[in-house]
This record gives structure tokens, sequence and C-alpha cells, in this order.
């Protein structure tokens, strides 16, 4: 007879500290929203109400992750911000559809639970939630020892919104000559990190002893839905494009009607020190633009009689400017001029 005990935990997953991960969770978000309502968090499902008022009411939704920033937060033992970043990268496309962000959701697949590393995930997801006036309603967390090394995580957000049929953004909204607006990001943002991180591989860059790196690698996304949902609220934009992988041709592109173009110049963008770094350091303009965002996280197609309405909604750090206007064109994008590099 095989006396050798076969469990759970001894293949490498240890269910009572998913559990403990799960009331840490139910705890701090029923904290968080002063009372629970349908979150139903640790259930099978969760349920949630649909906002009242709203007319002929479209659901949007959208999913995404962080990428290898993930890297750059195991390298330096930070994990506040990324989960910030998560609710970020859907809510940001949730807007352009001129939805409201109504509940989030996030699956966590590591290789061995750590409650430390993944609290403080938790506590980056709660604050971008927070920041979106959604409310995250449940997710997943799956210990994995032997698809990830140790230490090696990924995190992944799934958020559901909702619009009236009548303030759904679409590309007829769009006319000649419209303003396009640049809204300045916070940063990298979530998008190139694969780029980023073989830059610094190369060049031997210990980024743990770089003060400037550190404080920019892991910048949190920036998060438009507030200043984006009441220029909608308003009608006071025609079109929007959260700036991600791509750039902003990529991204731009998805929103201009057939027979119009984006006419954007270059010379007229305000970029961040980060992306002037990466520049210097041997990523030639062609990349940048399609790799990064380049100081651009979101743009705004609006009436030109409408421009200094829009930016009054902003503050001082994200004030909208002018970077070009819609034409007439078969090219969708047109990039004219070059940035000026620092």
């Amino acid at each position: 007879m095989n006396k050798k005990k076969f469990t759970y935990k001894k293949s490498g997953v240890n269910i009572n500290a998913a559990d403990n991960f799960v009331n840490f969770i139910s705890n701090v978000s029923s904290k968080k929203k002063g009372k629970k309502k349908f979150s139903n968090i640790g259930g099978f499902g969760s349920i949630t109400s649909i906002p009242q008022g709203i007319n002929q009411p479209k659901i949007v939704a959208c999913t995404d992750g962080v990428g290898t920033k993930i890297e750059i937060a195991n390298t330096l033992n930070k994990y506040d911000t990324i989960g910030i970043d998560l609710v970020a990268m859907s809510v940001n496309d949730l807007i352009v559809q001129g939805a409201k962000p109504l509940l989030f959701l996030d699956y966590i697949s590591i290789n061995k639970i750590n409650l430390k590393k993944l609290k403080s995930i938790i506590k980056g997801i709660l604050q971008g939630c927070k920041l979106s006036s959604c409310e995250l309603v449940g997710g997943e967390t799956a210990e994995m020892p032997d698809t990830y090394e140790k230490g090696k995580f990924d995190i992944a957000g799934f958020a559901v919104g909702i619009v009236g049929k009548n303030k759904i953004l679409t590309k007829n909204k769009i006319k000649k000559n419209n303003l396009i607006l640049a809204v300045p990001s916070s940063g990298l943002h979530s998008n190139g990190y694969s780029l980023v991180r073989y830059l610094i591989n190369q060049k031997k860059i210990n980024i743990k002893n770089n003060k400037f790196l550190k404080s920019e690698l892991l910048k949190p996304t920036k998060i438009y839905v507030d200043e984006v949902l009441k220029l909608i609220d308003n009608n006071l934009i025609n079109g929007c494009a959260n700036i991600t992988g791509g750039g902003l041709s990529d991204n731009i592109k998805r929103i201009v009607p057939n027979k119009m173009v984006a006419d954007i110049d270059l010379n007229q963008i305000k970029t961040l020190h980060i992306f002037n770094w990466l520049k210097k350091n041997g990523i030639s303009e062609k990349e940048m633009l399609k790799t990064f965002n380049c100081g651009v996280g979101f743009c705004l197609i609006i009436n030109p009689k409408d421009f200094k309405k829009v930016t009054k909604y902003f503050s001082k750090d994200y004030k909208p400017y002018v970077i070009g206007k819609i034409s007439i064109g078969n090219n969708k994008v047109k990039l004219n001029g070059s940035i000026n590099w620092c």
C-alpha cells in the first residue's frame, strides 16, 4: 500500500492562502464603498444594478492587461500602481464609445500566492475603480506553479460600461474642420515596455540605481473617465481615441470616417522627458511614433467653437491643446513635421 500522501498544497497550490486573499478583497472593497451592495466577491458570480434614467441603454465591454510593465514592477519590487494601470487600460477604451464604466473584474495568475504582493495590486485596482467611479465586483486568482516561474505573475482586467443610444460616439459625428486635441499622458502608460526593457538590458542599465527611471517607469496610466464623460454629457466632443499600442496613427485611424483624414502636426506635440530619454538612447522617431504615446495619452475631436469650453474640464497638467484638424482625404491619418525632441 502506498502511504505517500498526495495533496493540492504539496503540488504547489495553497487554497487557504487563496481564501485569505479573497477575504481581504471582500473586506477592503467593502470599506472603500461604505457598504457592500451586490458585488458578492467570493461568490460564483457578481450582480450589480443598471443605472436608471438612461435612454435605450447599451452595454459596452472591454478587456486588457498591462503587458511587460509587470516585469518592471518585479524588478523594483513595487506593485502599488499597476492595479491602477489595469483599470485604466480598459476604462479609457470604454469612454471612447461614450460609455460610463459600471463594473470591473480582475484576473490574477501567479506562481505562488504572495499575500503582500497581491494585496498591493488589489489596492491599486480599487484606486483605479475609485478614479473611474466604477465598482470592483469580483475576479479570479489562479495559483499556477508549473506555468509561471518563481515570482512571476500576470494580470488582466475586464470592464463593463453603459451608454444611452443617443450618446454613443460614432464616426458620423466627426466633420471636416473639426479640431484634433491632444490630452497629455502621465508617461509611458502601459505600452511599449518590451522595447523599453530591451533598451535597458542592452545598455546594461540598473534601474534600481537610476532615480529617474525608477520614478518614470511605474507611473500609473492617467484615467480620463471623469473629464471625458463630462464632455460627453455636455455634447462637447464628436469623437475620441485612447492612444495605446500603435501610437497616434494606428489609434486615431480607428475613429476617422471614410474619405476623411486626421491631419496632425507633430511639431505641436508637447512630449515628456521619458520619451526624450528613449529617443536620445537610440530609438528612432519612426519607432517612437508607432510604439509609444509620445506624450499624447488621449485625443479629442471637437468643433472649433467649443475649444475653450472643453479645456475648462481639465486640470493644469492635462490641458488639451490643438495638434491638427479633420480634412477631406483617403489616408485616414497624415503625420506632418517632426516632434521637437528636447
